[in-house]
């Protein structure tokens, strides 16, 4: 259901997505961060993504949030609501903020021009004079005016509004829960003068809330890296990665490990080759410009065979690119940065939530086979915080194959039928080895030998292409003769739009790739077995996605590539309207 369309009948709307807006500094983040934990208390589930310019300080900024009484994944085809703090740079966010003639816009009369995507859009409009309203108020503030006039075309009950004032700002002091709850009453009031509700359908004061998370991307990963076995981090502070080490600094402590915030990208991978070689499961967190960075070392752990987790929330490239913004135009680094033949793991997670089971899964893998696992993330999924279901405890970890004891004429790289050999940790008597990027014999001696240089090759290979992944490598859903297949954070956009087109009757197939390398080319089939056409979805401005495809493997005759490049994701009312033209 689109959360663009307004209920004929005025009734309560399944879906309604807000945007929140402001200069920088006017609290239109804080004020979308209080709602989306309001709405947490009363039993929905939501989504926040913030936007906001490549700068250090001021600037625009939005919140744009989403909720719903179901699942949600991905944000909305348009807002129903949009609420301006004031307007300065509002016009940099017009084609993120689509509306339409249903939405409402609420803007303070003295807060700066309208940006021309307003009056084109043919929203009805409101304006409520929010920097005076909040200066009557002792230590008010305009943004909590914003918050309570959402608070109230939204219907959201006001007891669970006040219960966030008082969790966040308690700290702060009485005079401040006092003014902020001063202030969201007088929203509350300016929104009951207003004809522009948009009611959202909320579970019963009395129905059973069920158990929500809050949580970001980027922190789930920080979870997942945990509950795999990593325990040490090192890494860099990268736009939009820094998250996974700020939650990772304190939570590894529990565990016993160790984060160390390294002087750049190359001192952060190979600190944590280091680390692994030591006999710690080990992980580094970074963006595009740091993987660029770390590819000569990603080589050294395919060819020492030393295992690490490498996640990369993606943003906008090339080079600086848009730090801010989302987009998945890393996949064609990840798979084939690496120079010579350098067979190693890529995936990607589905959701935020999932965000957590596939830098488990990744840990998991990169211990058992004793190789490099790349985690693409991105910038909406990282930085999205979402009301989400808690997810389900999985049991494996890692768990690499290791020598442990004294042995003689230990072997290293010893072909072995599963091409994995027992790796001795250093101060096993005996186990003493040769670990670099040279070529080398079964017992890590350097080698230029042809035959060496083959046998390793091969055995590196073998490893990764023969393990048995198990049904995570994709989720699959429907069913039909149309398939959309899609990776990362399209799964979302992807999954509502298969979900519409069955209310209306079209079968359609969702295929969503986990494993993007090795890329799992027999399942795939399997997947796609009576389909006979294939809509592949991506947020890469060359088709990244499509020509990695095309080039492993073959896909039904009638195969559309649809993409573009960040920062404007694609919605799912566009991937609806390419499958239905398409069948026309």
């Amino acid at each position: 259901m689109s959360s663009s369309k307004r209920n004929d009948a005025g009734n309560p709307r399944q879906s309604v997505s807000i945007a929140i807006v402001g200069s920088g500094g006017t609290g239109a983040l804080t004020a979308g961060a209080m709602l989306l934990e309001a709405a947490g208390r009363v039993g929905l589930y939501g989504l926040m993504t913030r936007s906001v310019g490549p700068q250090i300080r001021g600037g625009e900024a939005a919140a744009l949030l989403r909720f719903s009484a179901q699942p949600l994944a991905c944000m909305g085809d348009s807002y129903d609501l949009l609420i301006a703090i004031d307007w300065r740079n509002a016009d940099r966010f017009a084609a993120e903020i689509a509306l339409t003639k249903d939405s409402v816009v609420i803007g303070d009369p003295r807060g700066g021009d309208m940006p021309e995507m307003v009056p084109e859009s043919g929203a009805r409009t409101a304006e409520i004079a929010m920097k005076a309203l909040a200066k009557d108020i002792p230590g008010g503030r305009q943004n909590m005016i914003a918050l309570g006039v959402a608070v109230g075309l939204l219907g959201l009950p006001e007891a669970d509004l006040f219960a966030v004032i008082e969790k966040q700002l308690g700290k702060k002091g009485d005079e401040a829960v006092t003014a902020s709850k001063a202030a969201i009453e007088v929203g509350l009031a300016e929104a009951a003068k207003l004809d522009h509700a948009v009611p959202l359908s909320v579970p019963s004061a009395n129905a059973e809330k069920p158990e929500r998370w809050m949580i970001t991307g980027n922190e789930a990963a920080g979870m997942g890296a945990i509950r795999g076995g990593i325990r040490f981090a090192a890494a860099y502070p990268i736009t939009p990665a820094t998250e996974i080490l700020e939650w990772l600094a304190p939570a590894l402590t529990k565990v016993g490990g160790v984060l160390v915030q390294a002087e750049d990208e190359l001192a952060s991978i190979n600190m944590v080759i280091g680390a692994s070689f030591g006999g710690k499961p080990s992980l580094t967190a970074t963006s595009g410009p740091g993987l660029a960075l770390m590819i000569e070392s990603l080589g050294l752990a395919t060819a020492a065979e030393i295992p690490i987790v490498v996640v990369d929330v993606m943003r906008g490239g090339p080079s600086t690119g848009i730090p801010t913004k989302s987009e998945q135009s890393d996949l064609n680094i990840a798979i084939h940065g690496c120079h010579g033949d350098a067979p190693h793991l890529v995936l990607a997670p589905l959701s935020v939530g999932d965000c957590l089971f596939t830098t488990q899964w990744a840990a998991h893998l990169a211990e058992a086979m004793q190789a490099p696992a790349v985690v693409l993330s991105d910038q909406f999924l990282g930085q999205t915080r979402a009301l989400i279901e808690r997810p389900a405890d999985v049991a494996f970890i890692a768990q690499r194959a290791a020598v442990t004891e004294a042995v003689n004429d230990y072997r290293r790289y010893a072909l072995t039928a599963e091409a994995v050999s027992p790796m001795a940790i250093p101060g096993v008597a005996g186990g003493q080895y040769t670990a670099d990027g040279l070529t080398h014999d079964e017992a890590g001696t350097p080698s230029s030998a042809a035959g060496h240089h083959e046998a390793q090759l091969d055995k590196r290979r073998d490893k990764i292409e023969t393990f048995t992944y198990g049904d995570h490598w994709a989720d699959i859903e429907g069913e039909g003769e149309v398939a959309v297949l899609t990776w990362g954070s399209l799964t979302g956009p992807a999954r509502e739009a298969v979900a519409r087109l069955a209310e209306d009757g079209i079968k359609a197939r969702l295929v969503a790739l986990r494993l993007i390398a090795p890329l799992q080319v027999e399942q795939l089939a399997t997947a796609l077995a009576g389909c006979k056409r294939v809509l592949v979805v991506e947020q890469t401005h060359s088709g990244q996605f499509y020509r990695y495809l095309r080039s492993m493997c073959d896909l039904p005759d009638e195969v559309r590539a649809f993409h573009r490049a960040g920062p404007l994701q694609i919605r799912p009312s566009e991937i609806d309207a390419q499958i239905r033209e398409w069948r026309s």
